[in-house]
């Protein structure tokens, strides 16, 4: 039981992305007890994971987290961010603590910080697809120790556990690897006594933000929970939270509208009520939490694939766009057969045809007026990459075809140089579950005392 509701703010759906300041502001006017926040997801690919990098820069980081920090500490209450820097590393952790501490003494404030890492050692992994202990989760193949030993980076989806022990050290601001998004804003109210049921389910809601406000964006929601339910607001004034869109947002991203499975547990939603109760306001019950007979967490790993190069360019002549199949499959024949790599790939992406669904495009009849083409080239050496696209453009350049009205050229390039190296790719290497002894094994907690 709890001893009084818990009001939860989230300021937006990935920290870095944006809020705005009046309904950030309202929202802490209606005094909350914490401020939870996810930063990363699996959505924008392995990129993130495999490199390290950001996937925000750090002058949003810095902006939003001095807001959220200052606000908080003059409220007394704990920050906590979730899957910090996007996907989670420990590399994104430090550099985030890295700001948390610039922060501090930029603005003279005192507080403890703790973070929490969720990287998994490769030859763990390794040692357990050998024990029984890994299963294929959505990757659709079974996880070898190959698999893991080749991978650059492997991290694990933390649930609410670790952060509700951070919670229990006394901890101000917590800054937590890669974790189930739900769990960053659930740890909170359950450390609280709230039923883990609500709580993740009020989490799974309020982890995006507005996006389960009309109209939905970047932007403030607060989740309030007491024994029997929740009740969801944005914090903006313009924004309403509505049958349609919480509900809407319980499914969101879920196949099983009922049974939703996470960290060491299920989400049984198959009694859940949602009830309007202002024009502003929707109220959840019914949420039931199954504790699971063994603790699984989900790994995701990234590996190296090898080095990209694109080419940007636009195609307006008529009869060229007529004959654009032809005209593609042969630059792409002749450069592998120039380069004889066997692995080199070679892939286009034709805007105003098939660009965004590509094979999968239904409307097949209809032709724009003019295209824009991506040439892309991955090969294991970024100057072979670079090459092989720079072949292709320039054989598309000056490809003679029948029907041709333009002798000087084909191709419209929007910048100088052509071709831009876009760096190392990685793929996925993992996305499996992996058994564990316990909620909290995998992630060692750190802390620290700051002061200005």
């Amino acid at each position: 039981m709890m001893d009084k509701p818990i009001r939860v703010l989230t300021p937006t759906c990935t920290l870095g992305y944006g809020f705005a300041a009046d309904a950030f502001e309202r929202a802490m006017s209606m005094h909350p007890d914490v401020i939870a926040v996810d930063a990363g997801s699996t959505d924008p690919g392995p990129h993130y994971l495999g490199s390290g990098e950001a996937l925000v820069s750090d002058i949003s980081i810095r902006r939003e987290l001095t807001v959220m920090i200052v606000s908080a500490q003059r409220a007394g209450i704990p920050v906590i961010v979730g899957s910090a820097g996007g996907a989670g590393t420990g590399t994104h952790v430090d550099e985030v603590v890295r700001i948390v501490r610039e922060i501090v003494a930029s603005e003279r404030l005192s507080l403890r910080l703790a973070w929490i890492y969720s990287d998994i050692p490769a030859s763990l992994v390794a040692d357990a697809t050998g024990c029984g202990e890994v299963r294929d989760f959505e990757a659709g193949w079974e996880l070898s120790a190959d698999d893991a030993r080749t991978s650059h980076a492997i991290v694990a989806q933390m649930g609410h556990e670790p952060i509700v022990e951070a919670l229990k050290a006394g901890a101000d601001v917590i800054i937590a690897g890669r974790a189930c998004d739900d769990s960053v804003i659930a740890a909170f109210p359950i450390w609280k006594g709230a039923d883990p049921g609500l709580a993740i389910h009020m989490g799974k809601i309020l982890e995006c933000g507005a996006f389960s406000a009309e109209p939905h964006g970047t932007d403030v929601m607060m989740g309030v929970i007491d024994d029997t339910g929740f009740t969801l607001e944005p914090g903006s004034l313009k924004r309403r939270a509505s049958l349609t869109s919480v509900a809407a947002h319980t499914l969101y991203e879920r196949e099983n509208p009922f049974r939703q499975a996470g960290p060491g547990h299920e989400l049984d939603l198959s009694a859940c009520d949602f009830t309007q109760i202002s024009d502003r306001e929707v109220r959840v019950t019914g949420s039931r939490f199954i504790a699971a007979d063994d603790y699984w967490v989900k790994l995701e790993g990234a590996r190296r694939r090898g080095y990209r190069t694109i080419t940007v360019a636009g195609v307006r002549c008529p009869t060229m766009i007529a004959r654009i199949d032809i005209l593609l499959a042969d630059a792409k024949a002749a450069a592998l057969a120039y380069f004889e790599s066997p692995d080199l790939d070679v892939q286009f992406h034709v805007y105003g045809r098939d660009g965004v669904m590509r094979g999968l495009e239904p409307v097949r009849k209809s032709m724009s007026h003019e295209l824009g083409l991506v040439i892309e080239a991955v090969a294991h050496e970024q100057s072979l990459a670079h090459a092989a696209a720079h072949f292709i453009s320039g054989t598309l350049l000056h490809v003679s075809f029948p029907g041709m009205f333009n002798t000087a050229g084909n191709l419209a390039f929007p910048y100088s140089p052509s071709e831009v190296d876009a760096g190392p790719v990685y793929e996925f290497s993992a996305y499996h579950l992996l058994k564990t002894a316990s909620p909290t094994a995998l992630f060692p907690i750190h802390y620290e005392a700051l002061a200005s």
